[in-house]
């Protein structure tokens, strides 16, 4: 039986490092990116389906069943132009992924919210990656991976002034991140993208919220079976 992975978010910091790490290595027969426009990248099992995220049910059902969906959209408020903007990418398009998985059977949904997700919390985009937190797991997939990682290093396309700063930070003082504190280290997207990788193989049912240090001990476990 093949093993397929469908992917929302590849032209991402984090969906870039799941394609390259997918592409990779063969645990993946077929490997699909549901584009909006096509990315450059060439590969006999990679798949590019330029899609129209606001009418994402629209996606033929075959495209889901048995497949392990990997989402990793994201934006900033900034960077979105507005909070229904913003909302519309971090809220909207993943519960639209959600609905598919569920209604076509899913092997399992990986999703990248972040550290801090609370639908009650003070700030907007908490407020946000919690409610979509909330109601994926009210969908009752047949599995479902939260990950939270806290601050994302990687080279960006478009420049984020205070994480920059805490990246810059962080090189030069990373014993600060030591003991109970190693769990609001700085991760990179290649990390998240080989603990979501390494959570789809060997993960378990129970594994459902992966806050960012537990994200960083599976990409360890990977590069360990590799």
């Amino acid at each position: 039986m093949e093993r397929r992975a469908v992917i929302a978010g590849a032209t991402g910091l984090v969906g870039g490092e799941l394609v390259k790490l997918l592409l990779s290595r063969g645990d993946y027969s077929r490997i699909i990116v549901l584009v909006r426009r096509k990315l450059e990248t060439v590969h006999e099992r990679l798949e590019q389906l330029v899609v129209d995220y606001d009418a994402l049910e629209e996606l033929p059902g075959q495209l889901f069943e048995n497949s392990d969906v990997y989402c990793t959209l994201g934006t900033t408020r900034k960077k979105a132009g507005s909070k229904e903007q913003f909302e519309r990418v971090d809220y909207s398009y993943p519960m639209a992924l959600g609905r598919l998985a569920k209604r076509h059977e899913a092997a399992r949904l990986l999703i990248v919210t972040a550290m801090g997700s609370d639908e009650s919390s003070l700030f907007f985009y908490s407020q946000v990656k919690g409610r979509v937190e909330k109601e994926l797991q009210q969908l009752q997939l047949r599995r479902l991976h939260i990950f939270r990682p806290s601050l994302i290093l990687g080279d960006r396309q478009e420049h984020r002034w205070g994480e920059s700063a805490a990246a810059k930070l962080y090189a030069r003082i990373p014993f600060v991140f030591g003991g109970p504190k190693s769990k609001y280290r700085p991760i990179t997207a290649k990390e998240i993208a080989e603990g979501m990788l390494s959570t789809a193989m060997y993960g378990s049912k129970d594994d459902i919220i992966i806050p960012s240090h537990v994200i960083a001990e599976k990409a360890e476990q990977l590069r360990e079976q590799s």
